[in-house]
């Protein structure tokens, strides 16, 4: 890191070969054949497997297969994502999730994508009685969540299979789905629809409906859902139009202009 005056003297050379490494996986290089990394980065080949192991052991990269080399792990991926996007994220959406909970009276959120889980950032409560559990740091099953569906409807199914491939998942309920086929399924048919639609899916009782967040390249960088009781969104159906759905595409839909992103039309 260079200081005010352009020195290097403040840069520290373990974590400079660690940023080189790490670029060089980013960049698409897989690190397959240790030695020709090496004389590559310029990096002693017993540093760079500690290296290896250490970012491995952080999530900072994660092996593709075996023998098949690394490629960017989850830790970093969400560090970046929040670095990025968390600010400015939390930012344009809090306003719209105050005004999503006073036009339907329900409960509001904001979450984004940790691995296979929805971590919650921020929630907006209508001037109700009903109290949301969902508060900012709660965590739920991506696969299980209306908002976790609605950011998976919004990846690609070879990102899901990445994702969930040779992973045994957990149901909340009967409605959960328990295999990588099941769930590829689910998110084909949240994006036909344009939303993730719950009536108990996750919680027997609880109501919710979520549409993912874009940003410039779009691309899912979070979800904005409401919740409330399950009779709510009975009456109002999980086909056709309705004003809950119309509320929360338009939330989500303003939250991704935004960010850069030109929005679908509807």
């Amino acid at each position: 890191m260079n200081n005010k005056n352009g020195s290097t003297s403040y840069s520290v050379p373990p974590v400079e070969r660690a940023l080189s490494l790490l670029r060089h996986i980013g960049d698409g290089n897989k690190c397959r054949n240790l030695s020709s990394t090496s004389k590559e980065l310029g990096i002693n080949r017993t540093t760079l497997i500690r290296l290896i192991h250490t970012l491995e052991a952080n999530r900072m990269i994660e092996a593709i297969d075996e023998g098949a080399g690394y490629r960017l792990g989850v830790g970093l991926i969400t560090l970046a994502a929040q670095a990025v996007h968390g600010r400015d994220l939390v930012q344009v959406c809090q306003p719209l999730l105050m005004e999503l909970a006073q036009e339907t009276g329900l409960s509001s959120h904001l979450g984004i994508l940790d691995g296979r889980d929805m971590v919650y950032l921020s929630r907006e409560m209508p001037n109700t009685h009903l109290v949301s559990n969902m508060r900012a740091g709660s965590r739920l099953p991506a696969h299980a969540s209306s908002s976790g569906r609605a950011i998976l409807a919004a990846m690609s199914d070879d990102d899901i299979r990445a994702l969930f491939s040779g992973v045994e998942l957990e149901a909340p309920t009967d409605k959960t789905p328990l295999t990588l086929d099941a769930v590829l399924a689910q998110a084909r048919e949240d994006r036909a629809a344009g939303f993730a639609w719950s009536e108990g899916n996750f919680e027997a009782g609880i109501g919710s409906c979520a549409v993912a967040v874009l940003d410039h390249r779009g691309k899912p960088v979070g979800a904005i859902n409401v919740s409330g009781p399950e009779s709510v969104f009975t009456a109002e159906g999980s086909t056709g139009d309705g004003p809950i759905k119309r509320a929360v595409r338009r939330a989500a839909n303003a939250a991704s202009t935004g960010l850069g992103h030109v929005t679908r039309e509807g």
